[in-house]
């Protein structure tokens, strides 16, 4: 399980010309599933992407998490994230799970955050879409489980 996380000062999700979702100050996720993934994995995701501490402190330093500066979760679904990209010059997507396990897992992953007590706007699970963000910093990590 992969997590591409970036903090970012606004973020939305467009699908058929219109916003679906959208946040402030937060979080922006893009999530992808592997065939070996499940719900502990996802859990524990759910739980460090919550947790993990790249917002400014007093001092300005990445003491904070997305909860202590009062962030939301803007939550994508990205497949190609896990692609295998170790040779050639075309993704391979063999490393990508079965889009029915990436679906219930995704939205396992959703309801983790939101038991946490987190506004989770998403995007739509296999459907395309626009993504639109002001990356703070920049600062971009990848988690993977």
């Amino acid at each position: 399980m992969i997590a591409l996380i970036q903090r970012v000062s606004q973020a939305s999700v467009t699908v058929d010309n219109q916003v679906i979702g959208d946040i402030n100050n937060g979080l922006l996720v893009f999530l992808a599933i592997e065939p070996e993934d499940n719900e502990v994995k996802a859990k524990r995701l759910a739980q460090r992407v919550a947790g993990y501490r790249i917002f400014n402190d007093a001092n300005d330093k990445m003491n904070l998490n997305v909860k202590q500066v009062g962030g939301d979760i803007l939550v994508i679904s990205q497949f190609t994230l896990a692609a295998d990209t170790n040779s050639g010059l075309r993704p391979s997507f063999s490393t990508v799970a079965k889009p029915e396990l990436s679906k219930h897992l995704y939205q396992f992953f959703v309801r983790q955050l939101k038991e946490q007590g987190f506004s989770v706007p998403t995007g739509e699970f296999g459907a395309d879409m626009k993504v639109a963000l002001i990356n703070d910093g920049p600062v971009t990590f990848t988690l993977r489980l």
